[in-house]
């Protein structure tokens, strides 16, 4: 008795359905295997991805025996983004998504954070940093852009744009260090000797999301460790960086620089930062007395990472900053 071309058709489907089940098993016990035995490789694929998602490439550029990893991506004025203190330019990639419409996109792991090279602690504080982002721009052939900074990254930002004013057409100081403040329950603690931002387990890095993020979010305990490996591997670097953060001079390392910015200035805060709070920003107004422009805001919902608690709104602040014809973008 022959079979009848629907029979033959419903085995030639369970068939494929069997080889689809089977591959999908194999990859599932793949991506089990890579998170058990690699979480850090799956971390780097989860950053492709967002990057992507983002229209952000990855590239490298070595400037003065510094290797420098940067996402670039996006079509009109650039904008350069710097990272704030233990962080990386991953920070950056959830506005950035929302910036590489209007603007060219370049987000850098400073030196000693991310893939960038490691660098001595004496070149990883304010100053130190601003001198290798001069190095950076020159190799880019960067010749007019807006410079964005959060947190250390804007002192740093800071300090650069007071030494090479003719480059910076708008600076955008989001969360920044480098300013005085009343004393917070933070701010004693870091007086105190203890240091968030370096950490020997989940517990501690639990901790520092539960400071920096008024929502924290969850990372599966593989990927957790993950980020505790990493954070390990530059505890001399960070360390010796947060020792110099603490001294007078770095603490407020923008103050001095201040009445020599002569481009528009842009003060974004988190109304709940509990790192650098908003009442920061009146030191920042107060020094500003040479820019044309200063533009102070602040956003609900979100602790000291605006870029990843509030990105559409961060990044609308920003497009508002630096298309105002008073920028020069």
């Amino acid at each position: 008795m022959t079979s009848t071309p629907r029979s033959g058709f419903k085995s030639m489907f369970l068939r494929r359905l069997r080889a689809l089940g089977v591959l999908i098993a194999l990859l599932l016990l793949v991506l089990l295997g890579v998170y058990l035995f690699w979480p850090a490789a799956l971390l780097r694929a989860g950053y492709t991805m967002q990057a992507w998602d983002a229209n952000l490439g990855s590239r490298s550029i070595d400037v003065h025996g510094v290797r420098w990893v940067y996402y670039e991506g996006g079509h009109g004025p650039t904008l350069v983004l710097l990272h704030g203190f233990g962080g990386s330019r991953q920070n950056w990639v959830p506005t950035a998504k929302y910036l590489t419409h209007d603007f060219h996109v370049i987000i850098p792991d400073l030196p000693g954070y991310g893939s960038s090279s490691p660098v001595p602690a004496s070149e990883g504080g304010i100053h130190g940093e601003a001198r290798l982002l001069a190095g950076f721009v020159d190799a880019l052939e960067l010749k007019h852009f807006g410079l964005v900074g959060h947190s250390l990254g804007g002192a740093i930002a800071g300090v650069y744009a007071a030494a090479h004013p003719q480059q910076v057409f708008g600076l955008a100081l989001v969360d920044s260090a480098g300013l005085p403040y009343p004393l917070t329950p933070f701010a004693r603690s870091v007086l105190a000797g203890h240091d968030p931002f370096v950490f020997d387990d989940r517990a501690g890095l639990r901790r520092l999301l539960a400071l920096v993020f008024v929502h924290p979010p969850y990372l599966p305990p593989r990927l957790a460790d993950a980020l505790v490996a990493e954070n390990k591997s530059r505890r001399a670097f960070l360390e010796g960086v947060f020792a110099r953060l603490r001294t007078p001079a770095d603490a407020t390392a923008l103050v001095p620089v201040l009445p020599r910015l002569t481009m528009p200035v842009l003060g974004l805060w988190c109304k709940h930062d509990q790192v650098v709070p908003p009442s920061a920003m009146a030191a920042l107004r107060q020094g500003l007395s040479a820019t044309p422009q200063i533009s102070m805001t602040q956003l609900a919902g979100c602790n000291h990472m605006p870029s990843v608690e509030q990105p559409q709104e961060t990044a609308q602040v920003l497009t508002q900053f630096y298309l105002l014809p008073a920028t020069g973008g």
